[in-house]
Formats: structure tokens, sequence, C-alpha cells
């Protein structure tokens, strides 16, 4: 596939990228080699689970940076769970899509039940890739939450909502992601201090069209990225 074409503004870092990637490993380190550019203070790197975890290890390996997952979840329709109308991550409050709410016709009370089952199942993976472990201090850090893609923006706003939270304004949030969809990289502006994404697609329908393998992992695949990783921060 021929080189997509980015460009670069106040806030928002993209460039030139032959697509697609070979896998999320390329783009982490694709990824790495910006941000490493950017020279962040005292960096965190948090990742997004599952995928985001593959392109999340490369990144912390360069920055020498401890690396942990911020674990989030999905809330569904409550008749059509494929259907999302918001997101919760740990550390914050759910985030709703409003204008979805809207064209349902749906209040979030009307979704609190499937809120509270996700903030449950949350918990759960939480437990299963951290156990009783803390997140790495964040206040006065840069954090660099990660993930290996960017389509409709659901779950990496309410990440990126969460650090804000935890942080209580002491430190910077970049969002870094391989490849997004214009769009929702506008909607994003003011979620992030910076947002680190080489290629937005035009023609962009999902985030694995832009990876030529693109696995699905597995919680024994994040606890292994995990594990050859530095974790403590």
């Amino acid at each position: 596939m021929a080189p997509v074409p980015g460009g670069y503004d106040r806030n928002v870092k993209t460039m030139r990228v032959r697509l697609p990637y070979a896998d999320r490993a390329e783009a982490g380190a694709l990824l790495a080699e910006i941000l490493w550019d950017m020279a962040p203070r005292d960096p965190v790197v948090l990742a997004l689970p599952r995928g985001g975890v593959a392109v999340a290890a490369p990144v912390a390996e360069r920055l020498r940076a401890p690396l942990d997952v911020l674990v989030t979840r999905k809330i569904g329709h409550p008749a059509r769970p494929e259907l999302g109308v918001g997101a919760i991550a740990e550390g914050g409050r759910p985030v709703f899509d409003s204008e979805m709410l809207d064209r349902l016709g749906l209040e979030p009370e009307d979704v609190a039940e499937v809120a509270g089952r996700e903030r449950r199942e949350l918990a759960r993976r939480v437990r299963v890739y951290r156990g009783d472990r803390s997140l790495p201090e964040l206040r006065g850090r840069d954090v660099i939450v990660v993930d290996d893609g960017l389509a409709t923006g659901g779950t990496a706003r309410a990440a990126l909502r969460a650090v804000r939270t935890i942080q209580a304004g002491r430190g910077r949030v970049t969002l870094a992601v391989p490849v997004a969809a214009p769009e929702t990289v506008e909607a994003m502006r003011g979620e992030a201090d910076e947002i680190v994404v080489p290629v937005t697609p035009e023609n962009f329908r999902a985030v694995g069209q832009w990876y030529r393998r693109f696995d699905q992992l597995s919680d024994d695949d994040v606890l292994g990225l995990l594990a050859g990783a530095g974790r403590d921060g």
C-alpha cells in the first residue's frame, strides 16, 4: 500500500507511513521513535488491553519507562451489547456517548445496570492483570496512554479522563496510537495534552485493516508482555 500522507499541528502529531503495519510490534516501534524525540519527563506507559499492550511494550522499552495496563470496558446498549454507548476505565467514572444516547432515546440511568456489570468485570480483569498491585504513581509524571488504534475513541476517552482524575492536574497526558480515524482524532482534541498518531487514513473502517497480522491476544499474552517489561515505577 502506498504511503498515507499526514501532517503536523500544535497538539496532534502525524507523519508519512507505509501501510499496513506488519504487526503491533512494528507499529509500537514506530511510535517509540516518535515519543523518544519528544523527550517525555519521567514517563509511565499505560496500555489498553489487550491489543494495546503489544504496541506499548516496545514504547516502554525505548523510553526505559514502566509499563502497565489501564483496564477499560465498553458499556453496551442493554438490548444490543455490541453497540457501544459509553465506556469506563479503572480510576474513572463512566463516560457516555451523549449523541448516541440521544439517537437511541436513552438516558445514562437506562444503562446503569449494564455499567454496573462492566464495572465488576473491569475489577476482575484488574485482578487478573495486576493482582493486588496498584497503578504506578502518575502525579507529576508524563503519562503515555497507548492502544493499537482509534476507531470511535470511546474507551480511549474514558482512559484519558481516568488518568486526568488520578493525576489531579499534576502531569502531562499523551495519547499514542499507530492509526486512527481522522474524525475521531478531531473529536479527541482536548482529551490529552498531545495526540501522537502516525497516520489517519480517510477510508478508515476498522483498526485491523491497517495490520497484516492482527491476532487476538489472550490474557496470558498480556501477562507475558507485562512480565517482560519494567512494570514498577
